[in-house]
């Protein structure tokens, strides 16, 4: 399975793309395959848009988000962005290739010419999606009681 997460933050005022990445840039691996790949907004260069693809089972999802949630606490960026952040979460159903020049025949959604299994999709996104909340919910916690304690 291959989830994507884009995450989209506001650069504060007075702060560049390598302030950014400094902060951000992770210390520790996920253990899984994972590919980030950032992105400066063509029309507003302070915002930054990261894209992370994560090749994992179900199972071993969760692992991941903790380190992640880690991540940002031992890393926080509170300094270099603006507190509303956009992040939207999704799960890969297809890979297309549109590069071929004229006209592309109509294929059903496959990921590396394997069928994509629609039914097994659909049961893993609430799985997904419930995984991301309690991470989601425990990295807010934790970063509530961090504040709380300076």
């Amino acid at each position: 399975m291959m989830t994507v997460a884009i995450v989209k933050r506001k650069l504060k005022p007075g702060k560049t793309y390598e302030d950014f990445r400094k902060a951000w840039y992770h210390t520790v691996g996920f253990g899984a395959s994972t590919r980030m790949y950032t992105a400066i907004n063509v029309f507003d260069p302070t915002e930054i848009i990261v894209m992370g693809f994560v090749e994992s089972e179900v199972a071993d999802f969760m692992e991941g988000l903790k380190i992640d949630v880690n991540e940002r606490l031992e890393n926080p960026l509170d300094d270099i962005i603006e507190p509303d952040i956009v992040r939207q979460f999704g799960m890969v159903v297809s890979e297309d290739d549109f590069s071929p020049a004229g006209a592309i025949e109509y294929k059903d959604a496959s990921i590396e010419n394997i069928e994509t299994n629609m039914q097994q999709v659909y049961n893993d996104i609430s799985k997904i999606a419930k995984m991301i909340e309690t991470a989601s919910a425990e990295r807010d916690e934790l970063k509530k009681r961090n504040q709380q304690l300076k």
